[in-house]
């Protein structure tokens, strides 16, 4: 029934807000459709865009999901609590990965996966005007939590001639009242990587700005050639100004499972986990069971990820040299950094799945500063290289 004194075309759909138009678009948002279109053309796409190794889940994370499942006391509301037994075991970890012991209760926080609590920290750590260091090119919730907590965005290119790490004397040099300074090493999409050193100068940089250091170290575990990644925590006064934020979805291959947590400063914690409960009401605890059981057997469960990982890594490099390309096999995460011919990453990553049916991500989906360059994601056996760079040569 029309309201009275109202036509059927009286109502309209409010407005977008005015914030909307000064989003970025997500990266390649228009992939999926276009991926489907080449499927149903015949084409068999190969997809290297989305970072998901596409490796098994762990048996026993199944196993004890499908435990948990049966177990009337999970069923309800985890809320920021959660399960005691998750908080313990990321404790555990904690100290047997990184040497340091992590109160359960106080200093880790289990999280819907790591992608909507690293955009929280930004509202639970910043006010209006604040600035906020995020490298160029970087994951996107970093700008987003930023944007959308009215901070003062300050970008920081990642260069080569810097081996793609934010120089610490950016970190003192940066405008205004600096509260937040986002980090990833090993990094996404650069694969670029640090040593402990390097974290003790960032940490040092912060507490002389009195910033927050919010460590995505998600690709912590995915390393190569001996390469050991340091964890924030270990290092001299990281506890007393970070977050370190860790997921399940790389490290055991449970990208749809969203499961991560937080661990670091007490108040920080306390901070996020307040804001966190206008937001959400926790993971499901049979998750978190899952998480678990995971953590328990962690070092043959990676061991096997990072195998499989470092096979598909060599095959890829050994097909984009024999393509044209020259770069250095990563010693971390899941990704190649391709330097793109002609410079211009988003119309050759185009062309590619368009005629080539191949996707990668262009650099500068992912910021300005990712321009000349595309992300190349593990997702494939590593006999399919070889086709991909037969692909790659088609369009030279």
């Amino acid at each position: 029934m029309t309201p009275t004194g109202m036509g059927a075309g009286s109502f309209r759909t409010p407005a977008s807000p005015a914030r909307l138009n000064d989003l970025p678009p997500y990266p390649l948002q228009d992939v999926p459709e276009v991926k489907a279109r080449l499927i149903s053309e015949g084409r068999v796409v190969i997809d290297l865009g989305a970072g998901d190794s596409r490796l098994p889940v762990p048996e026993v994370a199944v196993e004890a999901l499908r435990e948990a499942a049966g177990d009337p006391a999970l069923q309800g509301y985890g809320f920021q609590r959660g399960l005691p037994e998750y908080r313990e075991a990321v404790a555990g970890w904690m100290k047997r990965r990184f040497g340091e012991p992590v109160d359960p209760w106080t200093e880790v926080l289990p999280v819907i996966g790591t992608k909507e609590a690293i955009a929280l920290a930004a509202l639970a750590l910043l006010d209006r005007e604040d600035t906020v260091l995020i490298p160029d090119p970087g994951y996107a919730p970093y700008f987003g939590g930023a944007f959308f907590a009215g901070a003062r965005i300050e970008l920081v290119a990642l260069r080569p001639e810097n081996r793609f790490l934010v120089p610490p004397e950016r970190i003192r040099d940066a405008p205004g009242r600096l509260k937040l300074v986002y980090l990833n090493y090993p990094n996404n999409p650069t694969s670029a990587v640090a040593d402990r050193a390097y974290l003790e100068e960032v940490v040092t940089a912060c507490a002389e700005r009195d910033a927050c250091l919010v460590y995505d170290n998600a690709y912590s575990e995915i390393t190569f050639d001996g390469y050991r990644a340091p964890g924030l925590l270990e290092v001299p006064g990281g506890r007393e100004i970070g977050l370190e934020f860790h997921s399940f979805s790389k490290t055991y291959n449970m990208t749809g499972w969203r499961l991560g947590w937080v661990s670091g400063n007490a108040r920080l914690i306390a901070d996020l986990r307040r804001v966190k409960t206008f937001f959400d009401t926790g993971s499901y605890l049979g998750i978190q069971a899952a998480g678990a059981a995971v953590l328990a057997d962690a070092d043959t469960l990676i061991q096997r990820t990072v195998t499989a990982l470092r096979d598909r890594r060599d095959a890829a490099v050994r097909a984009f040299r024999g393509a044209g390309f020259e770069l250095d096999a990563p010693l971390a995460t899941l990704y190649l950094w391709l330097t793109v011919p002609g410079g211009d990453s988003v119309s050759w990553c185009r062309e590619l799945l368009e005629r080539e049916a191949l996707v990668l991500m262009p650099g500068a989906a992912l910021g300005s500063a990712g321009e000349g360059f595309a992300r190349v994601s593990l997702t494939v056996a590593p006999e399919r290289y070889a086709e991909v760079a037969a692909r790659l040569k088609a369009t030279a």
